[in-house]
């Protein structure tokens, strides 16, 4: 098996123990990315110098007796949006191509003194604002199984690039499903961790929407749940500068109640594809005969969750997308279409009494699903209801909007509630991954990567995977 088939785990445990060194694991990603990304477009910007003096600095440190890292030459890719001071972080922006932040994120820093070594960034719409991967900067990112389909988003291009085998793990963020969701798409895993348990992608504060800062989280993308596992273990924890983050233990495992609530159809509204009823019963069964108590029963008010997700993140988002010469250049005329379409169908909170009411009706919400995950510590569900929609459908008008966000209602209710939430892949179908997702209660990080685990035991793994 090549190098770049294996899992981040495997990878620092040959890298640690002499099987090969960290200058190998380079080279061959950096080869692998030469070879797939012009098919893809997933990796924005080549680390490759930076990526081989860290490789060969890791291989001294070993030869010197020194212990390389948990982490040890695993390759990496840094989403666009994400503080890496070795290229901009543009979000995909055209006006923002030139903005080289003056130190890492946090969790980079953690990553990078664990032996983690970046070697390219990964693609996203800009502002990470679209359910696809597409941008005026860097252009689309191509969905590797079926190329008439969108990638996802917005951590479309590190979804990708992790798939292909162009790095053995991604780093990326999760507003309204953007980690789950291209994981999803490519056949891959994604942890959306709580709210706060992973600091700001950068160092600065900045006056960034309500919603962004208490929906939004950064997270890995990974080929197993134990390569998300051993990732978060180690980029989680409060900084110095972020007010909103936490320093929470993670343990090891799960040892409490395993049950676990299924929803086939969230909120009950009717338009679940066939295939992915299919994932989640098979995803079902996986945990029954792992010892799980496994029952069909809905979680509380996931239409209510899913409504005010998109009525908090349109009403605070609508200002700074919509009004002209407020951001330095202009937004993708796709970004903008789809924001317009979605805005058209949403109920803004254009008053002080309504968005105020808003938000404190999140906290019943909250204490409903707490209770909830005190009987059923796990809930599975779909990622999206429907398939990846082909390329354009998010731009055919208001209704097609609405219909992703329904698809997506479970997605955007974790990051409404501040929950965290595991995709894990189920198996192929002809061109077309599938999988689930799991979530568990706050801090709760660890549930759901157990039942993700005894998930993703039961099949058999689907990539790396080359263009089609």
């Amino acid at each position: 098996m090549d190098v770049t088939e294996l899992t981040a785990t495997e990878i620092a445990a040959g890298v640690r123990d002499g099987r090969f060194t960290a200058t190998t694991v380079v080279e061959r990603h950096l080869a692998r990315i030469e070879e797939v990304n012009p098919r893809v477009n997933a990796v924005t910007v080549v680390l490759a110098e930076k990526a081989r003096e860290a490789a060969a600095a890791l291989d001294a440190r070993i030869a010197a007796g020194r212990d390389p890292g948990p982490l040890a030459g695993v390759p990496i890719t840094v989403k666009e949006n994400i503080d890496l001071t070795s290229s901009a972080t543009t979000s995909g922006l055209p006006f923002a191509a030139n903005h080289v932040p003056p130190a890492n994120a946090t969790f980079v820093d953690r990553l990078l003194a664990a032996g983690a070594i970046p070697v390219g960034r990964g693609n996203m719409p800009d502002f990470g604002l679209r359910w696809d991967t597409d941008n005026d900067l860097f252009g689309r990112t191509i969905n590797p199984w079926d190329p008439a389909r969108v990638p996802g988003g917005s951590s479309g291009g590190d979804a990708v690039a992790v798939a292909t085998g162009m790095a053995a793990a991604g780093l990326g963020n999760d507003y309204g499903g953007s980690l789950r969701l291209p994981a999803h798409a490519a056949g891959i895993t994604a942890l959306r961790p709580s709210a706060g348990r992973v600091a700001a992608p950068g160092r600065g504060v900045e006056p960034l929407p309500l919603s962004l800062q208490h929906m939004a989280v950064n997270g890995p993308l990974a080929r197993s749940v134990a390569d998300l596992d051993l990732i978060f273990g180690l980029m989680h924890g409060a900084d110095d500068v972020d007010p909103l983050s936490v320093t929470v233990a993670h343990p090891a495992g799960y040892d409490g109640p395993r049950r676990v609530a299924v929803t086939v159809d969230p909120a009950g509204w009717g338009d679940v594809d066939a295939g992915v009823i299919a994932a989640i019963r098979s995803a079902a069964g996986a945990l029954a005969a792992a010892g799980w108590e496994v029952e069909e029963v809905e979680p509380p008010a996931v239409d209510r969750c899913a409504t005010l997700w998109r009525q908090l993140s349109s009403t605070e988002n609508a200002p700074m997308l919509l009004t002209p010469g407020l951001l330095p250049g202009p937004l993708s005329e796709g970004t903008l279409r789809y924001f317009r379409d979605n805005v058209a169908e949403v109920d803004l909170l254009d008053t002080s009494a309504a968005y105020q009411a808003a938000w404190a009706e999140r906290f019943v919400h909250a204490a409903a699903w707490r209770a909830f995950h005190a009987r059923y510590p796990v809930v599975l569900g779909p990622v999206t209801t429907r398939p990846m929609p082909e390329i354009g459908y998010d731009l055919s008008g208001p209704a097609a909007a609405t219909a992703l966000w329904r698809a997506h209602r479970l997605l955007v209710t974790a990051n409404f509630l501040g929950l965290p939430a595991v995709a894990v892949p189920t198996g192929t179908s002809g061109r077309r991954p599938l999988g689930v997702q799991v979530i568990a209660r706050l801090h709760g990080e660890h549930i759901a990567l157990a039942a993700a685990r005894d998930i993703e035991a039961a099949f058999p793994a689907i990539t790396p995977i080359r263009p089609a």
